[in-house]
């Protein structure tokens, strides 16, 4: 096969194994859909001779891990999450290809990096069977990560010489450091009363609310007065109220109870307990803090090996960039294992009209490979 066609072949397939994925709305709500787009993706792996697929379970989060027959720690392992937001438009798990890009909920975040990882691997196995190459998918990374990564690395005991992580960065941008993350629930009590005499009550929401905007004008104090640029002036703390929400139910009743959900970013020097003392601080007496989910700021430590291969693959400079998101990488990190975080490129993520470039998607490709060849000196 030409060049071309090999290149155009793999545009095809990359193209729609990513599309058909999308099809399946593999959200939080729906553990059945997770299920299916896990048999759909071992279907593309079983024929695969000389590799062992694994099962695995937390929380009715499932993970699918892929590795040579022998080889227990593979030197390079490709990680991503099959797991996509919510989006109320209930029908809305479909795809469409315009101008060189697949649109669709999770095209970007991340379907069509799992189809690059899934392709690589049965070419890398078919040519080179038994490479020290595996891949692990999971299902929670938007919720966490607790029941995915977190549970192979500290419970299974899946190790690996370095991960790649397609799920940050740019194609050009590798992630050298990740913001902590504090997502965290704030509950405000006050007193039950009728809608038409609020002197005989105390609004839980409306005493939430002067928290909340006491709390945000804190965190503004952090904010440059310049505009803020992605890759350029973004590292300091951020706090965004991202739920709102009371048990009440009833119009003329004074709610006695309210609760609010933040999602707190932070570099160092801030870690979580001081993070957590500030806010608690700011928020003062008479309200509760819950953390639901915390991570220390990650320094990926990516390897030297895989920036030669991306400014080989593409001819273009390299960016080392920090990250106001977080991935799964700090799982690794927690034992010292590199992290290689960039991506093809992509946008709108999380929206409905999501997007990933398809030629950025070969283009990927050829970069993982080329770094692996180089990683374990393979023909």
């Amino acid at each position: 096969m030409s060049a071309t066609n090999d290149h155009e072949s793999l545009k095809s397939r990359l193209t729609s194994l990513t599309r058909d994925m999308i099809l399946i709305p593999s959200t939080e709500s729906r553990p059945d859909e997770r299920t299916r787009c896990f048999e759909f993706l071992r279907h593309h792996l079983d024929a695969s001779e000389g590799l062992r697929l694994d099962r695995y379970e937390r929380n009715g989060h499932q993970s699918l891990v892929v590795r040579p027959v022998d080889c227990e720690s593979p030197e390079v392992l490709l990680c991503g999450h099959l797991d996509v937001i919510e989006h109320s438009e209930r029908d809305g798990y479909h795809s469409h290809v315009e101008n060189g890009r697949i649109y669709g909920p999770g095209s970007g975040d991340m379907k069509g990096q799992i189809a690059i990882m899934v392709e690589l691997m049965k070419s890398l196995h078919r040519r080179h069977p038994g490479a020290s190459v595996g891949l692990a998918i999971t299902s929670d990374e938007e919720r966490g990560g607790a029941d995915g990564v977190r549970f192979l690395i500290e419970d299974v005991g899946l190790r690996c010489g370095v991960a790649i992580i397609p799920d940050g960065g740019s194609l050009c941008d590798i992630t050298v450091e990740e913001k902590g993350v504090i997502h965290a629930r704030i509950t405000q009590t006050g007193r039950e009363g009728h809608g038409a005499r609020p002197w005989l009550g105390e609004n839980a929401i409306e005493r939430l609310l002067i928290r909340l905007s006491r709390l945000g004008n804190h965190f503004a104090t952090y904010w440059p007065s310049e505009p803020i640029e992605e890759q350029v002036n973004h590292w300091f703390p951020t706090c965004s109220i991202t739920i709102c929400e009371t048990e009440n139910t009833t119009v003329n009743r004074i709610p006695s109870r309210a609760s609010a959900v933040v999602d707190i970013r932070f570099p160092p020097p801030h870690d979580v307990a001081s993070m957590m003392a500030e806010v608690t601080d700011v928020l003062g007496p008479g309200c509760t803090v819950e953390p639901l989910m915390t991570a220390e700021p990650t320094h990926l430590a990516p390897d030297p090996l895989f920036r030669r291969a991306t400014e080989e693959v593409t001819g273009q400079p390299v960016a080392m960039v920090r990250a106001s998101g977080g991935s799964d990488g700090r799982f690794f990190r927690a034992h010292n294992i590199p992290v290689n975080l960039s991506r093809p490129f992509v946008g709108n993520l999380h929206s409905i009209d999501e997007w990933i470039d398809i030629e950025s998607m070969v283009t990927y490709y050829r970069i993982c490979k080329r770094y692996i060849a180089s990683r374990l000196s393979l023909d």
